[in-house]
């Protein structure tokens, strides 16, 4: 909040309205490129995000990026997922290709699981997301003092 002075203005700098209106400005013209974004491909991102952010996709995901390959390995990783729940998602992030499925003939028959290229991609691309997080929970946090 800004507090009016009496009598003579200050011999300081400036005022920081014409910054603002930089940024305001700056603002603006992000908010116009954004908004020639391809209705196709906002319905693809949507769909993508969405599937992204169902519960026990990306810790399923970041347990097969560092080292689970079994689904016992998963299970133990991923804190309280049931083993139905987590053979769901294994198969949903197989069928969009983000999980490869490897079946070999041993006795008994092992199964392993390693996320894909396209599933590292996606982690990477998600990262900003967890650091953009990370600055709403240090705001929520003290907002909430």
């Amino acid at each position: 909040m800004r507090s009016e002075s009496s009598g003579s203005e200050s011999s300081g700098p400036e005022s920081s309205e014409p910054v603002a209106d930089e940024v305001g400005a700056r603002r603006s013209a992000r908010l116009r490129e954004l908004g020639h974004i391809d209705d196709e491909a906002c319905r693809r991102f949507t769909s993508t995000i969405e599937f992204a952010g169902r519960k026990w996709s990306a810790a399923i995901l970041l347990a097969g990026i560092r080292g689970a390959r079994r689904f016992t390995e998963y299970r133990e990783t991923v804190t309280g997922i049931s083993d139905r729940v987590l053979a769901a998602r294994l198969r949903e992030l197989e069928d969009e290709g983000l999980i490869e499925r490897h079946v070999r003939a041993t006795t008994p028959v092992t199964i392993q699981y390693t996320p894909s290229t396209r599933a590292l991609q996606l982690m990477e691309l998600l990262q900003p997301l967890v650091e953009f997080d990370a600055g709403g929970a240090a705001h929520r946090t003290s907002m909430s003092e």
